[in-house]
This record gives structure tokens, C-alpha cells and sequence, in this order.
């Protein structure tokens, strides 16, 4: 696949000088140890902003095979209130022109040529980055919430990238050939430090996880939803509480922890001048592999249980749930039409749906939608006719996204957005940030919500939505001494 999988524009803007990333070389890759913890690699990275890892932290399914790592991008994307910006290699930030989507097109296919790269290959170029839940309101017509403490999106565009392999054991550095030596002798002492887990105790949790809802509170916007739902304005709309928990020290410390107890195949962490992301995501919202497309939704969630027994049980009823199936077929619907927007006609399958998938911490039913993309699309099109996920919005999308933005009253940031990839010759691979937080000016904050349906228990709701993040307020407790 070459670099046309990335469609050119007709008459698009100039946004800035892209010399820094005119074609100066062809991507290589050259086999490295493999790291047997793909933290310890990035720890010396983890404080240098736009460092990327992309932590396939639970290797125990094929949705966990790869992980990344990044740093110094050859260019910076970042959009803040609706303003898109630009940055070449360390030198100063402009005002773009273009859009966000035609300036990620227009940075990929300026990189070095990676057809000589193995197909297998997930990564050999491209942009990595975020865009967070409130960046898909203005495609939906509805107003934006006030700015934020991290931009609305942002991604880096890179040539060089260290990539692991977690079910081959095998790891690769990619890097532009005629920078491979000075590659190499970046990358290969941070491999080395990769035999020995780096302990950091700086993080300090200086204080209890506060809810920035009462119980009552959620329960008024519970009876508001419900109030649409009966008349008829929507089907299902996600709703979601925010979190905040002060806390002192390096994020990292604290992602290192939660990933140990919390594994989860589409994590990440990000360092960004603001501050810093956390995600430890089950769920993918879109990948794209040639012309081949999948989105994976999650709907229906029951807490795991120390007691095997016990824990089996919670799986069988939710399986046999009704409410949540019928949940889970609602947002399967949604994502057909979605997907249907940019696929071949007739191409729109689910090869699975309504499976149980069991991670640490909650059982989940996972859904499965696969198509074909339709001849004049490429994955940034598809990626656009996703987002945001119709499993965190609601059905209809458009009309749960008003409801959404009237009763929450604020930005959720990160939070339902998406974190990931897009490969220069085409490939992309998105997460939906759920199980996610902030790290921004000494402050920790994360959400929970669930789908309510004209059937929904306000207060089965409402717990849903704690065991959902049982674990981040289990270990930030034990953290400030609570536990």
C-alpha cells in the first residue's frame, strides 16, 4: 500500500513551511532486544513532552499485540478552540489554515517512504496522538464547552518509532536510513535500562478522590434523560459523572502502578507540555487495516469478584441480561450507520455481538462490526464518521450529544474522546478513552458513565458508574493512606 491510501486534496490551503517533512529518505527498520517491559523503556521518556506510549498492556488477546513508543516529533498538531497549530521540529507554533484532518493528510504523506517496510508492520510513519470527546461537537452542530487545560486534539507526526511485538517477542526501531545510526544510539541505552524496573516515588496522592456530582445531583440528570427517553427524543444517552483528586509528583509513578493492576489492551500515556494522559481502555473505536475496517463497542458492564464462583455468576447474568443486550444492539445499529457512511456497499457486517469479555476489573459484553472502505475514502474519513463513539454518546448520536452537553454543563476533555495512530500508508488504530484521566497542574480527574435505556435503575446506574473506576479510587486511597 503506498501513500495514496492518503487522499490528496484538490485546491487545500497552505498552512505552513513543510520542509522539515519533505522526503529525505526511506524508512528502514532495524531488529532490537525485545523489552520484556515496555514501560521501563519509555520511563526515561515519560517527563519529555510529546513523548507517545501506546501500551498494549494486556498481551493475553490478539487486540493487545503491539505496543509503540515516540519521541521528538518531526511536527506538532494541536487545535484549541477550534484554532489549529502547527509546530516543525522545536521551532515556534503558527496559525494553520486548514483543518485538522487535512493537516494530518498533508504532514503523513510528507514523510519518508516506507514501502520497504514489511506489511505486518502496524507503524512506519505517521501521526500519534489524541482527540478529545468535545473536538466532535462542532461536527454535530452542537457548541463547544469553554476551553479546556489540554487542547481539543493533538497529535505528533513521526518518522522514528521503537515497536514491540508482544506475541512474537520480537521489537523493531523504524527510523528514516539515513538516520538509523543516531536512532539506534538514542534507543539503545533506554533498552538497556529496560533490564532494571525503575522505581519512582514522587507521585503523592495529597488528598481524597472528590465526585463533582452529589448522588442526588446524578440522579436529577438521571430523571432528565429518562424524561426524553419516554418522549420519544432519543433511545439511549450515556451519561457521565467527573471526578478530581489533588495530587503532587510525576504521573508516570501513578500510570506505572495502574497499569500493573489494571492491564488493558488499548492503554497509553502521553506527555504533553500541559500535563499529562492516562488511559487504560478495553474498548477500540476504530481500526483500519488496508481497506478493512472494525469497531468494537462496549456495552453492558458488571464488577469481577474475588470469589470464582461468584465472579462466573455476574458473568452468566450479564449475559442473560436482556437490558443490556439490548443496549449493546442499540450502539451495534448506530455504528452500522456509522461505518455505512464510508464502506462498500453492502459490506457492513458483525461477526460477533454481544460477547463477554473479562478484564481486572469488570466483565463486559463486546460487540464486533467489521466493513469494507468504500473506493474514494481513506481512514482519516472513516475515523471522522466515528467519532465520537455511539457506544460513550447514545442513539441517535446527534440528539444524545445535545442531551449530553445540556445536563453534564461542562467539557468532559479526554474523556470519550480517542487515542491512537495513523500509519502514512493508510492503517489507524483509535481507542475510545474510557478508564481514563488527566494529570494537568496538580490535579487528577477521570469520569464514569453508563447508557441509560427506558429500563434503567437510577440506582443500579449510579453504581455502574463507580465500579466502572473502582480501581482508580481503590489505588489513589491507598495512595493518600485512606485504604
Amino acid at each position: 500500500m503506498g501513500k495514496m491510501a492518503l487522499l490528496p486534496y484538490a485546491d487545500a490551503p497552505v498552512s505552513v513551511d513543510s520542509a522539515l517533512l519533505m522526503p529525505h529518505s526511506v524508512l528502514t527498520r532495524c531488529a532490537v532486544p525485545y523489552p520484556e517491559d515496555a514501560a521501563t523503556v519509555f520511563a526515561p521518556l515519560a517527563s519529555i513532552p510529546w513523548s507517545f506510549f501506546l501500551d498494549s498492556s494486556a498481551t493475553v488477546s490478539l487486540q493487545g499485540r503491539y505496543s509503540m513508543l515516540v519521541t521528538a516529533p518531526r511536527r506538532r498538531l494541536w487545535q484549541e478552540a477550534k484554532q489549529l497549530w502547527v509546530a516543525d521540529g522545536d521551532g515556534p507554533a503558527r496559525r494553520s489554515a486548514l483543518s485538522l484532518w487535512e493537516a494530518l493528510r498533508e504532514s503523513v504523506i510528507r514523510l519518508p517512504d516506507a514501502a520497504s517496510l514489511p506489511a505486518e508492520l502496524p507503524f512506519a510513519g505517521g501521526a500519534l496522538g489524541y482527540l478529545a470527546y468535545d473536538f466532535g461537537l462542532a461536527g454535530q452542530g452542537i457548541p463547544p464547552p469553554p476551553a479546556q487545560s489540554l487542547p481539543e486534539a493533538a497529535f505528533g507526526i513521526y518518522d522514528t518509532a521503537l515497536l514491540v511485538d508482544h506475541h512474537g517477542r520480537k521489537a523493531w526501531l523504524c527510523a528514516p536510513e539515513d538516520r538509523m545510526v543516531q536512532a539506534l544510539a538514542e534507543w539503545q541505552p533506554r533498552l538497556a535500562c529496560g533490564k532494571v524496573y525503575p522505581h519512582d516515588p514522587s507521585f503523592q496522592a495529597r488528598g481524597p478522590v472528590r465526585p463533582l456530582w452529589s448522588r442526588s445531583e446524578y440522579a436529577a440528570a438521571f430523571a432528565r434523560v429518562h424524561a426524553y427517553i419516554q418522549a420519544g427524543d432519543c433511545y439511549q444517552v450515556n451519561l457521565a459523572q467527573p471526578f478530581v483528586a489533588p495530587y503532587a509528583g510525576s504521573p508516570w509513578s501513578l500510570y506505572q502502578r495502574l497499569r500493573t493492576v489494571n492491564p488493558a489492551p488499548f492503554s497509553a500515556y502521553l506527555s504533553m507540555p500541559q500535563g499529562a494522559v492516562l488511559s487504560f481502555s478495553p474498548e477500540r473505536l476504530l481500526q483500519v487495516q488496508k481497506d478493512r475496517l472494525q469497531v468494537r463497542p462496549i456495552k453492558g458492564t458488571r464488577p469481577r469478584l474475588k470469589d470464582r464462583q461468584e465472579d462466573q455468576q455476574m458473568a452468566q447474568a450479564l449475559l442473560a441480561s436482556p437490558k443490556d443486550r439490548a443496549e449493546n444492539v442499540m450502539i451495534v445499529d448506530l455504528l452500522r450507520n456509522d461505518l455505512g457512511r464510508v464502506a462498500a456497499t453492502g459490506s457492513v457486517q458483525v461477526p460477533q455481538l454481544c460477547a463477554l469479555e473479562s478484564y481486572a476489573e469488570v466483565h463486559h459484553l463486546v460487540s464486533v462490526v467489521e466493513a469494507r472502505l468504500a473506493s474514494g475514502q481513506d481512514a482519516l474519513s472513516a475515523l471522522k464518521a466515528c467519532f465520537p463513539g455511539g457506544s460513550i454518546t447514545g442513539a441517535p448520536k446527534r440528539r444524545a450529544m445535545e442531551i449530553i452537553a445540556e445536563l453534564e454543563a461542562g467539557a468532559r476533555g479526554l474523556y470519550c474522546g480517542s487515542v491512537g495512530y495513523l500509519d502514512q500508508r493508510g492503517s489507524l488504530d483509535m481507542n475510545i478513552a474510557i478508564r481514563s484521566m488527566t494529570a494537568v497542574r496538580g490535579e487528577l480527574r477521570f469520569w464514569a458513565g453508563g447508557g441509560i435505556v427506558a429500563d434503567s435503575d437510577p440506582d443500579a446506574e449510579y453504581q455502574e458508574t463507580l465500579d466502572k473506576v473502582a480501581v482508580f479510587h481503590r489505588e489513589l486511597a491507598a495512595l493518600a493512606g485512606e485504604g
